[in-house]
Formats: C-alpha cells, sequence, structure tokens
C-alpha cells in the first residue's frame, strides 16, 4: 500500500524558507555580498531554474553568466501578446498559488494581477457533440476517482505497472469507455504532460502540491523573470555543445559561439535534450545519471489559440470538455473571455496526441482543432482571424514540455539527478526534483537549490 512520505516534502518546503533565498531581497543577500566575489560560474539555460541560480549567486557576489540557446530568456516561460492577451507559449498557470509557492512569491512580487480558473465552471460534450448531462458528468468524475483511490490504497511505489495498465486491472470496461478516457486524458495526461500509456500507475499522483485553486496572470507570467535577470550577464542564441568538467580547476563550457570556462556550472537544459545527447559531458555522466535520465519520461503538451471575430460559445463559462478520438485530441478548450474582452478559445492535445499534434504544420493544426469545434457549435464556427501554436516536442532546444515519471522509475531518479558531479556541475531543472516536477515552482526550487551548493561549497 502506498505510504505519502510527509518528512520528504516538509524537508523541502523547510529547505527554502530556511535558505532566505526566496525572496528577492533577502537579508542573508546582503549580509554575504562578497562572500562569493572570487567564484565563477557558468549557468546554462535561462529558464526559471538557471535565472533563479544565477540571481543568488550574484547576490552572493559571485561572477555568474549565463549561456542560453534561444533568443530570448524564459526557457518553457513565455508570454505572448500579440493577440491583445497573454498567450502562455509554455507554464500557462500557478499551480497551488498559496504563500508558501516560490512562483506566486516571484509574481507577486511584481505586482501581478491573477484569475482563478474554476475547474467547475465548464461544460462536457460526447463523441457526437451533445452536452454530457450532470448525472453523466458525476459518473465519469466518480469514476476517474475511483481508479485513483484504487492505485493510492493497493499499490507499492515500485510496482513497475503503467496507468493504463492499472485502470485495466481495476475496470477493463473503462478502456473502452469514450467518457472515462476523456477524464484521464483531459485532466491526468494534461497535468503530467505524458500519455497514460507511459505514466508509472504508483508515481504519476504522488507528487506533492501547494495550496489554493490554480491561477492565471493576466498580467502576463514571464513578468516574474525580469528581476531575477536584472543585471545578470545573459548571453543569448548561444548553443551549448560540450561541458568538459575533467579539470580539477576549471569547468569548459564549448558552445557555437566560443568557449567559456567558471570554478563551478549549473546545467538546466530540458530532460529531452539530456535524452538527445545534444551536450557531450567529459568525462560522461555517470552511469547511474544515464540511468535515470533514460527512466525518466518527457512527454509534450501542445496549444493552440484561436481569435475569432464574434463569441459562438457561452462567454461565462471557463473550459469546454470535448470526448474526442483519438484521446488526447483538443479535448479541453479554456474560454478567454472569462479574464479578458479577447475573443480566444485555447485548445490542448495533450498524450501521445501532443507528439503528433506538435508535428502538423499550424495550417493543419488549425484544420484539425476546427473539426472538433464544428462537431460541437457546427456551422456556427467561422475561421479564426488570428492564430498561435506551439510545437514543444519539435523545439531543438526542449524536444518536450515536461518531465513525468515512467513504468520502473523511482523519486529517486528525479531527485538524485540534482545531486552534484564531482562537487562542481550540478544539473537543475523541473526533472530533478519529484515532488514538483513539471512546475514553475519545482523549476525554480532546484535553482536555488544548486546555487545553495555552491554557497555551502565556499563558506
Amino acid at each position: 500500500m502506498l505510504n505519502r512520505n510527509i518528512n520528504r516534502r516538509h524537508f523541502i518546503k523547510s529547505f527554502l524558507m530556511a535558505s532566505g533565498a526566496i525572496a528577492l531581497t533577502s537579508r542573508i543577500a546582503i549580509r554575504s555580498a562578497h562572500a562569493l566575489e572570487n567564484v565563477s560560474v557558468l549557468v546554462v539555460g535561462a529558464g526559471i531554474a538557471g535565472l533563479g541560480a544565477a540571481h543568488m549567486l550574484r547576490q552572493h557576489g559571485a561572477s555568474v553568466t549565463v549561456l542560453e540557446a534561444k533568443p530570448h530568456i524564459g526557457g518553457r516561460l513565455l508570454t505572448d501578446w500579440s493577440m491583445g492577451a497573454p498567450f502562455e507559449v509554455g507554464a500557462g498557470w500557478i499551480h497551488g498559488p498559496s504563500s508558501d509557492n516560490p512562483t506566486k512569491q516571484l509574481a507577486d512580487a511584481v505586482g501581478a494581477k491573477y484569475v482563478v480558473t474554476d475547474d467547475e465552471n465548464a461544460t462536457y460534450f460526447d463523441l457526437d457533440g451533445y452536452e454530457y448531462d450532470d448525472d453523466e458528468v458525476e459518473r465519469i468524475v466518480d469514476a476517474w476517482e475511483a481508479v485513483l483511490d484504487h492505485i493510492d490504497n493497493n499499490y507499492e511505489a515500485n510496482d513497475p505497472r503503467s496507468l493504463v495498465q492499472a485502470i485495466k486491472d481495476y475496470r477493463p470496461a473503462y478502456l473502452s469507455d469514450p467518457a472515462i478516457m476523456w477524464a484521464f486524458s483531459a485532466y491526468t495526461e494534461f497535468s503530467k504532460g505524458g500519455a497514460i500509456e507511459k505514466l508509472s500507475a504508483p508515481l504519476f499522483n504522488w507528487d506533492s502540491a501547494f495550496d489554493g485553486a490554480d491561477v492565471v496572470v493576466t498580467t502576463g507570467y514571464d513578468e516574474i523573470l525580469k528581476p531575477l535577470a536584472d543585471r545578470i550577464d545573459i548571453k543569448l542564441s548561444l548553443n551549448v555543445t560540450s561541458i568538459n568538467y575533467e579539470d580539477d580547476d576549471q569547468i569548459v563550457v564549448q558552445t557555437d559561439k566560443g568557449t567559456f570556462e567558471a570554478d563551478y556550472c549549473i546545467c538546466t537544459v530540458p530532460l529531452g535534450v539530456l535524452k538527445a545527447n545534444k551536450i557531450k559531458f567529459q568525462p560522461g555522466l555517470p552511469s547511474d545519471y544515464k540511468a535515470s535520465i533514460k527512466k525518466l519520461g518527457f512527454g509534450s503538451v501542445t496549444k493552440l489559440a484561436l481569435k475569432f471575430e464574434e463569441p459562438f460559445w457561452d462567454i461565462e463559462t471557463q473550459y469546454f470538455g470535448m470526448t474526442t478520438e483519438p484521446k488526447g485530441r483538443w479535448n479541453y478548450w479554456l474560454n478567454y473571455r472569462t479574464f479578458s474582452d479577447e475573443n480566444i478559445l485555447l485548445g490542448l492535445s495533450v498524450g501521445d496526441y501532443a507528439l503528433e499534434a506538435d508535428r502538423m504544420s499550424d495550417q493543419e493544426m488549425v484544420e484539425d482543432a476546427l473539426d472538433v469545434l464544428r462537431n460541437v457549435w457546427e456551422d456556427d464556427v467561422e475561421e479564426p482571424i488570428e492564430v498561435l501554436t506551439t510545437h514543444w516536442a519539435t523545439d531543438p532546444f526542449t524536444l518536450g514540455a515536461y518531465s513525468f515519471p515512467m513504468p520502473g522509475s523511482s523519486m529517486s531518479d528525479f531527485d538524485d539527478l540534482g545531486d552534484p558531479i564531482d562537487d562542481r556541475l550540478i544539473l537543475a531543472g523541473e526533472h530533478t526534483i519529484f515532488d514538483y516536477a513539471g512546475t514553475t515552482h519545482g523549476a525554480y526550487m532546484t535553482g536555488l537549490r544548486a546555487a545553495e551548493f555552491i554557497i555551502d561549497e565556499e563558506s
């Protein structure tokens, strides 16, 4: 039977509060402004993990250079305002926006404004485009929750079964029920970034969370990065090809535009980049790190924003759930009219279908999604006047959206990736923290953890 390990979760939260690093202006940082004045650090990746580490290290006096392959900071956190409302290319919600959540703290510090997304303010449709009644919605949710409870009550943490196998073992008929499969796709595959066929049954729902209903940042999510990037030496459009940590004195990082050296290196590239061996490590990463990288999953969530001249949907309903085939095909839609004046519907493809959608052209993606909308609203659905899309699985600098536990993986496969290598090379990012994998706050926490290690080493 699963046993929630509360101590691990409390440790992570205690570490952050004790470090004094969450607040952008820290008394510890001010008192230690010169502690690392003779220490140099290279940070690979200007996402929230890399910038969080760089900011903290600079506060302690280190010489920090951030190397970023993209032409902008943020990594998988980027806001596009071209439609007149914030389209979050990557992370779109602050999950669990309590006062303890580091991302919420960062957002509060820049005066961000929020809107709570109410999961219960939703309408759901069947395969034929007809609305489910309340009894059917209750049946769907009850079935979904029953499987989760069955796993929690009967599975050990090291059980090798996938979530789809667990469903089959519990109620085989669920796998041929499109409505119940919609719930596992729209709720679970969306949340975890991977298909139920690839998710570990005991671990996919065993991570931790902060309190509070999820919010969207109506003033733009990526605003939280500006204070972290302030006065940091960030070099954009520079692709790291190798990291050499053989020398006892210096780490050498080779890029397509030159070579850099430093005392330490924090590598925050996405798990997809590590899986594809895009960076050559010299010597190679230790065998246990390689094994963990291989065992962890890295999926995608595809977003499609469609702006219309006029709304054809109920503008007061926040979410529309669409039962579709194949599973994961544009099965969840966010209505922008609930928090903006723009007639925008944001469609989501998840699970394995997201990988397929990522490989479509923008026009193919639009036609595919409009077919789903017209199954419900028929001829009322006109052609969109503006379109924005994401293709995370084909982005060469990410190769996916976020990590998830696969069958046979363990919590330590995430957490141990964050252990320093030879006390000078540190991996960081959302894939190096089990409790908060796949979140901005998790990524940020690992950046602070990496910086904390260097501060402790030099103290």
